[in-house]
């Protein structure tokens, strides 16, 4: 069981009192550590999950998986899970799964259990019954499911009736979130005539995707796909179980190269490097057109900080986790920052591009919000208390905000639970103001 920490309701944040110069070591990723235990549970065997994610996030789909009846044991000391594969199969013929605000838990599950032979109902907190998965609903219907919103909004709850999936062809929505086809691609070798997956409009958040690939790779699945829009994976494929080692999380590494480049200091993050099969790595890109400097190592990526900073404009479907990391920095270039072709993170644990743009209007910001993104333009920073909308990217980019301007207060700072229980105790650290028992650890316990 993942040790819990107590927060306050509110956490002041200190600016710092001098340049960063740390050296990080980060959690392992929450995508690679959802998807890995996916195709653990399919695969014919037991497999070792090596430097998993022990959050909100992964151990609801750790719950899950238990209630479905396939095994998963978990150290969290060690940071270790171990998965006994069912060889696709899904033991249990009825379920209720509860994922909390987990989307990836929520679309990878409503697939996979289509697997089953029985009942399976999905549900999660409030807003996740306020996040779109109708999409892969409907697909999932194409393919003779019985799949559905149990309130009619296309949100969670669902349920989902297996008969066993055999497979076949499908049209898929890929404007909304890449996770419906991940979601497909992951079940398609345990089908017995495999998938074909055509997609309608844009797909966005491209990098999560060749993420999936890459791990169904792995773990010996085949997949071909014709330039991301029509994917073929052959049925009747095994899953082989392994040993699978999971590298640092390259979204919460933006918080501590922003980190760098909001206090003019170094940051260099360990075993994330250019190796690293998550497209989040890309951020670092974005700091070096605003003048930082960055050096990539295959095991680790260093940012030093420029300030003032430049202002620039940029494309973030790839990358759209760090909308928020980088409009915090905003406020410290000395032109405009502005981010487009993001409509989708208006579906994530809250509307993003809304919430960025209010809050930093609550610290005396100009904003320009589009339906696509928003352009936020430099000022004097006021103090102010930060709402995060029970989303940990909030918390989390306002606090490095926070650690270069002063009068930054972070409500609900424990929000971060869902992806990085212990941002803040890292945070501290990385900036060297831990004197024996830093702020943090009093009030984490």
């Amino acid at each position: 069981m993942l040790t819990r920490r107590t927060y306050p309701e509110r956490l002041a944040i200190r600016p710092a009192d001098r340049p960063v110069d740390a050296e990080v070591r980060l959690p392992g990723s929450k995508s690679l550590t959802n998807r890995a235990l996916v195709l653990a549970a399919l695969a014919d065997g037991t497999s070792v999950l090596e430097g998993a994610l022990l959050s909100e996030d992964s151990l609801v789909m750790v719950d899950s998986l238990r209630r479905l009846g396939i095994a998963v044991e978990v150290d969290e000391c060690a940071e270790r899970m171990v998965v006994a594969g069912r060889r696709g199969t899904i033991p249990a013929a009825r379920a209720e799964l509860f994922v909390g605000n987990s989307g990836t838990t929520a679309r990878f599950l409503t697939a996979m259990v289509a697997l089953g032979h029985g009942e399976y109902v999905i549900d999660g907190v409030p807003r996740m019954r306020e996040r779109p998965i109708e999409p892969l609903l409907a697909a999932l219907r194409e393919l003779g499911v019985e799949a559905e919103s149990l309130h009619g909004t296309g949100c969670p709850p669902v349920r989902v009736r297996g008969r066993g999936l055999r497979g076949g062809s499908v049209r898929l929505r890929g404007d909304v979130s890449s996770q419906y086809l991940s979601a497909l691609l992951m079940v398609g070798p345990c089908t017995t005539e495999g998938l074909r997956i055509e997609l309608d409009g844009e797909l966005v958040s491209i990098p999560y995707v060749e993420m999936t690939l890459a791990t169904m790779a792995d773990f010996g699945a085949e997949v071909r796909h014709e330039r991301f829009r029509v994917f073929d994976v052959p049925g009747g494929q095994r899953y082989r179980a392994r040993e699978y080692g999971i590298e640092p999380d390259a979204s919460a590494a933006s918080y501590f190269f922003a980190l760098a480049a909001a206090t003019g200091g170094r940051v260099r993050v360990l075993h994330l490097g250019t190796r690293s099969r998550q497209g989040d790595v890309r951020f670092v890109d974005l700091l070096e057109r605003m003048g930082c400097t960055v050096l990539r190592e295959p095991d680790a990526i260093t940012v030093i900080g420029r300030r003032p900073l430049q202002g620039i404009e940029t494309d973030m479907n790839a990358i759209s986790d760090t909308v928020p990391t980088l409009a915090a920095l905003a406020p410290l270039a000395e032109g405009p920052v502005v981010i487009r072709n993001v409509q989708h993170i208006r579906y994530k644990e809250t509307d993003r591009i809304a919430a960025v743009a209010t809050e930093l209007r609550r610290l005396g910001l100009r904003v320009d919000e589009f339906p696509d993104g928003l352009a936020v333009f430099p000022g004097q920073v006021r103090p102010a208390v930060i709402r995060t909308y029970q989303d940990h990217r909030m918390a989390m980019s306002f606090a490095v905000l926070g650690c270069a301007v002063p009068g930054i207060v972070i409500d609900d700072p424990g929000c971060v639970a869902k992806t990085f229980p212990d941002f803040f105790e890292r945070l501290e650290a990385a900036l060297g103001q831990a004197d024996g028992q830093s702020r943090a650890a009093r009030f984490i316990r």
